[in-house]
């Protein structure tokens, strides 16, 4: 018989925890795990849940797909060519650090409270830690392999291609998947301030009634949605990365 695993029983331990101290706390504002259970029940039943899930993961998708495509293409000039960094490294860096969520009037502004702001907040949010990571990825790549390639006639192309890329993989996915759970975060915070609709709305409505259970119930489903987004991410990774060695990528 197979023992549990690890991350069965650290969610096991905190559901249990989580309606302990619902039930023995008393707070109003943190109901437990049953009644928060019970609420989204409700809530599927009613189908406010699905059109929700289903307005955000198109948002998600949309946001998330410009972000990878633009961190990848700026990450990888970034890394390779000096003078790309020299005059992209101060936007980039200045951009990742300041609050994204302060960009959200000026997209309102432009492009009304449509998806199209949604998305806008997503990249935002996520493009910038990707173009990072990538950039340092590519960096991080021996000097010798380069050399090698060269030596062997292969052009700046193949060089890109064959040798850079793979070989700064693992750490470029790192990034991605860090950009997938700020893509979340973006998601859900464009949907509550720009445009209310997908699950931003059930929050933003669930507190404007000090409905608790019915925000918490909301924020289950977030993370359910956050967690299938990093799932999917690191199933690529492994497919991506099958040449490293499993020592070099951890234990499992």
């Amino acid at each position: 018989m197979r023992a549990p695993a690890p991350a069965a029983i650290s969610l096991a331990a905190g559901a249990i925890a989580w309606e302990l101290i619902g039930r023995l706390s008393g707070v109003p504002f943190f109901p437990p795990l049953s009644s928060v259970v019970a609420r989204l029940a409700d809530m599927v039943a009613a189908g406010e849940i699905v059109g929700s899930v289903v307005d955000s993961l198109v948002n998600l998708l949309l946001g998330f797909a410009i972000s990878l495509a633009a961190g990848l293409l700026a990450g990888v000039a970034m890394g390779r060519y000096r003078k790309v960094e020299a005059a992209l490294g101060v936007y980039v860096y200045a951009l990742l650090t300041a609050p994204a969520l302060v960009f959200a009037p000026i997209f309102f502004s432009l492009l009304g409270d449509g998806r199209g702001s949604i998305v806008a907040v997503v990249v935002m949010y996520a493009t910038f830690v990707i173009v990072v990571n990538t950039a340092s990825a590519i960096r991080s790549v021996p000097a010798h392999l380069v050399e090698m390639a060269r030596s062997y006639g292969a052009s700046e192309r193949q060089v890109l291609l064959r040798v850079l890329l793979p070989a700064a993989t693992p750490m470029i996915m790192a990034g991605v998947r860090l950009g997938v759970g700020r893509a979340v975060t973006g998601m859900i915070n464009g949907e509550m301030f720009i445009a209310v609709v997908g699950l931003g709305h059930l929050v933003t409505e669930a507190g404007g009634r000090f409905d608790s259970a019915g925000v918490l119930a909301v924020l289950l489903v977030v993370i359910a949605v956050a967690l299938s987004a990093v799932g999917l991410v690191q199933a690529v990774d492994r497919r991506l990365t099958r040449w490293v060695p499993q020592t070099s990528r951890g234990s499992q």
